[in-house]
């Protein structure tokens, strides 16, 4: 790994606050995500389960957690299990985490190899009446792909039917969605590398730079400074592709007169930050630029006054909306009678911010945490409304990060230049 070592203690917390909400006598078992064949004898990138990577911090290929906070032998009531190492396969493919290293990243003490598991596991299961199985349940993905989760949960039905099964991914999607301060503490660190990767690029840009030329400045300072990399895909999109939420070819000149909106953010110990700012690339807004700039930044900063502990996603989203229809009047966007004839299911605004405000934030960009429950304190939210004009060929997006707290809510990016005249200061050559 790039990054310097976490603190052990988050991963401890974590199980805790896990193992605290299981039924009594009761099993719970986290696979690694599957190494994913590419072509030829090549595979992608492996990209540990993200669950698991919140139990433990263990990166490492064909890992498992096994909790059983019940079993009658302390030593065993949570295990790690890892791959054997092998001195052949390492001189290919590297080294392969030993018990003590495992123990220092995690904080489990009882560490056991894969091929001595199965032996162990099953009079566990015995001892158990419930088990805890995972799957990756996302509101926005379907899973069509039969994953290693999917192929165990099966397996385990046929070979122990009688058991109780649930579902952790209910849980996680709880307790995920609220981070604790150490959590913070890595995200911060991963936003901090983000400024400094930005402050880079307002001295980088100008007429004339391609949007791909920008992208590689993003994974060099990135790299740098020890970060894995991005944690998605950059957006670096100039002019009316600016439009295109998820634009991600990034090939394209950077005209003088154009913005360039760019969404990128570094990943640090798994994880995520998520920063959006859209900019004039000869480093001067034009008259209407900064107009909508303006109305932009003051959505934001409403979205972030609004963003409390209590509030609903529905409530918060609607009351956002109806701050839009202002602006957007203001600035000439909506007129009174697209107002009065505005469909109830698809409001005005709509045609000017067609995405949601925010999503949760942790080790993925789009981290678990419920979306229909009210806002509670300890989530990470991003906060990034955006005005895409089609007929003015300009899109604009602001996005900062946001814990939410008992005390008030804290910009985790408030170092970060945001006004119009920040950035114009910072880009004058």
């Amino acid at each position: 790994m790039k990054y310097l070592p976490l603190n052990a203690d988050i991963f401890v917390q974590n199980r805790k606050r896990f193992t605290e909400r299981m039924e009594k006598n009761s099993i719970a078992i986290f696979n690694s995500n599957d190494e994913l064949p590419m072509n030829g004898d090549a595979i992608h990138k492996f990209k540990q389960n993200s669950d698991l990577l919140w139990l433990t911090g263990i990166e490492q290929e064909d890992s498992m957690l096994v909790l059983f906070p019940d079993n009658p032998d302390p030593k065993y009531r949570e295990v790690l299990v890892l791959v054997r190492p092998n001195a052949l396969k390492e001189k290919w493919d590297g080294h392969r985490l030993r018990t003590n290293e495992a123990t220092d990243i995690s904080g489990i003490k009882t560490i056991i190899w894969l091929d001595v598991l199965d032996g162990m596991l099953q009079p566990w299961i015995h001892l158990s009446d419930t088990i805890y199985l995972n799957t990756n349940e996302n509101d926005r993905k379907a899973n069509l792909v039969p994953v290693r989760d999917y192929r165990y949960a099966e397996a385990m039905k046929q070979r122990y039917p009688l058991h109780n099964y649930k579902r952790s991914a209910r849980l996680m999607k709880e307790l995920r969605g609220i981070k604790s301060a150490l959590e913070v503490e890595v995200l911060q660190k991963a936003i901090d590398i983000t400024d400094t990767t930005f402050r880079h690029l307002l001295q980088f840009i100008k007429p004339g730079v391609m949007e791909y030329e920008i992208e590689a400045e993003i994974y060099h300072q990135f790299m740098k400074l020890r970060s894995a990399g991005p944690a998605y895909g950059s957006i670096i999109a100039s002019g009316d592709r600016a439009r295109t939420l998820h634009y991600v070819e990034n090939s394209r000149e950077c005209k003088d007169g154009e913005l360039i909106l760019m969404d990128f953010g570094a990943e640090y110990g798994n994880y995520c930050a998520d920063l959006t700012r859209t900019v004039p690339v000869n480093g001067k807004f034009g008259r209407r630029q900064k107009t909508v700039y303006n109305a932009c930044l003051h959505l934001h900063h409403y979205a972030a006054s609004i963003l409390k502990p209590g509030i609903s996603i529905i409530d918060y989203t609607e009351k956002i909306g109806d701050e839009a229809t202002i602006i957007f009047q203001k600035i000439g966007l909506l007129k009174k009678s697209d107002i009065k004839n505005e469909d109830p299911n698809d409001r005005a605004y709509r045609k000017y911010l067609y995405h949601g405000i925010s999503h949760h934030l942790g080790i993925d960009v789009h981290d678990l945490g419920t979306r229909t429950e009210s806002i509670k304190a300890g989530m990470v939210f991003t906060i990034e409304p955006g005005i895409y004009i089609e007929e003015e060929q300009m899109g604009v997006r602001i996005e900062n990060n946001f814990w939410v707290t008992r005390n008030g809510n804290k910009d985790l990016m408030k170092n970060i230049p945001i006004t119009a005249e920040d950035i114009e200061a910072l880009m004058k050559k």
